[in-house]
């Protein structure tokens, strides 16, 4: 045994030189080594091939565990055959997977024979164990790890996969298998940059509005689901923190469909948004401009307290409409309709913004930032922040161009809501909270000017 094991090193170099498959040993082995000479490396050939038993093991720990006839072993030289096919080039590679595929059909026979039925989960497992074997033996990682993981994971999983089936609906099927295709089959067809002869019209752009509306809508409809109530206030202060009128659109379609049916929920959430909307321009301007974050400091808390009283006040559950675990009267979780039409009006607003800011130049700073609250008032902050930073604006007026495009963003998310939910009584007591928010956010700003000078 001693001298085989010494003699092992010197095997490859003495087999004659016509046979083809000796040079494919070579080339895996070593392919930097040049003609004429050569190196048996022990530690990558014995890595590769002990990566690729350990996955084959591991995927088929699974099996084991489960009573089936492909368990540990099966799996591991399944992964082995991979493995040295990998080691030896393409053709042994296809070799190798040849006999996994043999090996899957006699175990079907013997099954067909046994029970009268198939294993289809755990054949398909030994093929990809199969190539998980061939990727070890190239010398891949990540790859065939991540795909051993996986397939272990799926086989694992079936109780929550079948659960799953169970418990979605086919309507919510199809609003996820909808937004999949407008977000990956839609959106990369499109063409980039500005597609009109005026270059206001960016599509991929604005289709982005529309995935970011039906991705808010799915969102929201989980949470309302899982959450009860309290997963209409989630997801109404998150979707706020990343695109206001986007999920105050949300929450508009949510109401007019409830038809009223949780009044003190909605009107909760949203004054949520507003203190989301305050919350996340406060929060941009302190990271990109302390010292006017420093000077609008009075209005922003003023803005914030307002919006977060009713909230925090009515939060309890109660027995009059409060948020509770009840369940909800729940309908389609993506309107495709609602979500065209909202990315239209959003459309329309940029393009009206743009040509506001093309008429009156950008040298008008506050008609800038107005124009950002009706488009994007986190992005009229950051101008504002840049601005301050650049010394070209004062802080005293970066300060009152963020409040004033906090204000008008707040007030476009009122329009948008009435527009959408047509909630008389909740647009006027919704009303009535922003313009309390808005006038605290003025009277701050003129305090702490008063008293700072």
């Amino acid at each position: 045994m001693y001298s085989l094991v010494l003699l092992a090193p010197r095997i490859p170099a003495l087999l004659p030189a016509s046979w083809p498959w000796k040079l494919s040993l070579l080339a895996a082995l070593e392919p930097g080594i040049p003609p004429g000479t050569f190196s048996w490396p022990y530690l990558a050939i014995l890595e590769r091939l002990a990566l690729a038993l350990a996955l084959g093991l591991f995927t088929g720990f699974e099996r084991e565990r489960r009573g089936k006839e492909a368990g540990l072993r099966t799996f591991g030289f399944a992964a082995l055959l991979g493995g040295v096919g990998g080691l030896l080039g393409t053709p042994f590679a296809l070799l190798g997977l040849s006999f996994v595929c043999l090996l899957v059909i006699l175990l079907n026979l013997q099954s067909l024979l046994a029970s009268g039925s198939v294993e289809l989960t755990t054949s398909v497992a030994l093929l990809v164990t199969g190539f998980v074997g061939v990727l070890a033996g190239l010398g891949h990682t990540l790859t065939p790890t991540a795909l051993a993981i996986v397939t272990a994971g799926l086989l694992a999983s079936k109780r929550r996969l079948v659960w799953l089936t169970d418990v979605l609906t086919e309507e919510e099927v199809r609003a996820g298998i909808l937004l999949a295709v407008l977000a990956f089959v839609v959106y990369p067809a499109l063409p980039p940059g500005k597609v009109d002869p005026w270059h206001l019209i960016d599509a991929q752009e604005a289709w982005v509005t529309v995935i970011l509306i039906a991705a808010i809508g799915v969102v929201n409809y989980a949470l309302l689901k899982l959450l009860g109530q309290r997963g209409m206030l989630l997801a109404g202060f998150l979707g706020a923190l990343a695109n206001s009128k986007v999920a105050i659109a949300e929450i508009a379609r949510s109401s007019h469909e409830l038809k009223g049916v949780l009044s003190r929920v909605t009107y909760i959430t949203l004054n949520f948004t507003t203190a989301a909307v305050v919350i996340r321009n406060t929060g941009l301007l302190l990271v990109l401009a302390p010292e006017a974050a420093v000077a609008t400091a009075a209005s922003s808390g003023l803005m914030l307290l307002a919006s977060l009283a009713p909230g925090l006040r009515l939060l309890k559950p109660s027995d009059d409409g409060g948020p509770s675990d009840r369940p909800i009267p729940l309908s389609s979780p993506l309107s495709l309709i609602s979500v065209l039409r909202f990315g239209l009006l959003f459309l329309a607003l940029q393009v009206a913004g743009a040509l506001a800011q093309r008429q009156f130049g950008s040298g008008g700073f506050f008609i800038v930032c107005v124009l950002g609250g009706f488009v994007s008032s986190a992005s009229a902050v950051a101008s504002a922040a840049t601005l301050n930073r650049a010394h070209t604006i004062t802080t005293a007026v970066a300060g009152t161009g963020v409040l004033l495009t906090t204000a008008v963003s707040i007030l476009v998310n009122l329009i948008l809501y009435s527009r959408v939910a047509r909630d008389w009584p909740m647009t006027k007591r919704y009303g009535a909270m922003t313009a309390i928010v808005i006038v605290l956010g003025v009277l701050g700003a003129a305090g702490q000017h008063f008293l700072l000078g």
